[in-house]
């Protein structure tokens, strides 16, 4: 029996899950939910970093996991610099990067710290990072944005859309790089990518920038507004961040971040929340629609994935509004856990060479 056991850890904005493989098989999985009111206390997600790394130790303890087993940890991607799909052992330059957060904030930062703290405290065992956040492969003409002083950024859950693009070319029998897909991650954040074989050549900021609204984000708002609202005197800087991102979206409509309770709340009659609801399904139908010109039409599948797409009242209303581009096909939840601890053990079996963050 293959004896190498892998810890995958993938903090999300309002989660944080781990998840223990021995070999190729999951041997522990656990998706550790944070309330807003739980975060709070935190004005960086910097400062998460204790919190999350003791719920993670507390939990394994719990499951009786012998940690003194594990050869690799492997954290979610973070918002370091613009790198290429793949593997990246983490060094003393992607630390740095992480910690400082100078290129945005997001939990997914933390992904990288915590797998290299983890390492550390083991005999012989290695951290990595798999598939960042930060995967950049749009062209560039999808970079303008209408002002040279503002640029469009690839930000999103390049992991899960990577793994669920793979996972969908398998059951087609064809190579995800034969294939045009549209991909939208549904979850704290929501990401929508043009897949054009085995790149995304255009795809929304899904961190601070632009796209549907999310139960956390704004997604795009109306500039002059923005630009007035900066300059009334009202909010500071780190309140207008806050605002676009963390206290937008349900939080802001309907004051929770858990997308589950704002479905229950539309199935119990909930006016306000059906309004929400129905606008982000429809911000989302909207941008697979326009997504789809990028692609020139030629699209092989609509894929919607993550956490809200269990949502049937979503993922109909969406379907209603793009069934006519392509075949939508939904993979709820997302494969992150099983690819971070893949690529992982892949590394680990002397298969994939892990690369260098420089």
């Amino acid at each position: 029996m293959d004896e190498q056991r892998i810890l995958a850890i993938n903090p999300g904005s309002t989660s944080t899950k781990i998840a223990v493989y021995q070999g190729s098989k999951s041997i522990f999985l656990k998706n550790l939910k944070h309330t807003a009111e739980e975060l709070k206390p935190f004005p960086k997600i910097i400062d998460q970093f204790s919190f999350r790394k003791d719920i993670i130790l507390k939990e394994l303890k719990e499951a009786e996991i012998r940690i003194d087993l594990i050869t690799a940890v492997v954290g979610r991607g973070g918002l370091v610099k613009p790198i290429e799909s793949g593997v990246y052992e983490v060094n003393d330059a992607l630390i740095h990067d992480l910690h400082e957060s100078k290129l945005g904030e997001h939990a997914s930062n933390l992904g990288g710290l915590i797998a290299n703290e983890i390492a550390q405290s083991l005999d012989d065992a290695r951290a990595f990072i798999a598939d960042p956040v930060v995967v950049d492969e749009m062209e560039d003409v999808a970079r303008y944005t209408g002002h040279p002083k503002f640029v469009r950024h690839s930000i999103f859950h390049a992991l899960n859309q990577k793994a669920t693009a793979r996972k969908y070319a398998k059951s087609v029998d064809k190579p995800y790089e034969d294939l045009n897909l549209i991909i939208a991650h549904l979850g704290g954040g929501i990401s929508v990518g043009a897949h054009r074989k085995g790149r995304v050549i255009d795809v929304n900021n899904a961190l601070d920038g632009d796209g549907p609204f999310s139960p956390e984000r704004t997604g795009t708002l109306p500039c002059g507004q923005v630009a007035k609202l900066c300059f009334s005197g009202e909010y500071t800087h780190e309140e207008v961040k806050k605002m676009i991102k963390g206290e937008g979206g349900f939080v802001a409509y309907l004051g929770t971040n858990d997308a589950y309770e704002v479905e229950m709340r539309v199935k119990d009659g909930d006016e306000e929340a059906k309004k929400v609801h129905d606008a982000i399904a429809y911000q989302l139908g909207k941008e697979i629609g326009s997504l789809s010109t990028v692609l020139k039409g030629e699209v092989d599948a609509i894929i919607l994935t993550g956490g809200m797409a269990y949502d049937k009242i979503i993922v109909d209303y969406i379907k209603n509004m793009v069934h006519f581009i392509a075949p939508v096909v939904v993979y709820p939840g997302e494969d992150e856990m099983e690819a971070l601890a893949m690529n992982g053990y892949m590394v680990m079996k002397g298969e994939v060479e892990p690369k260098v963050y420089k």
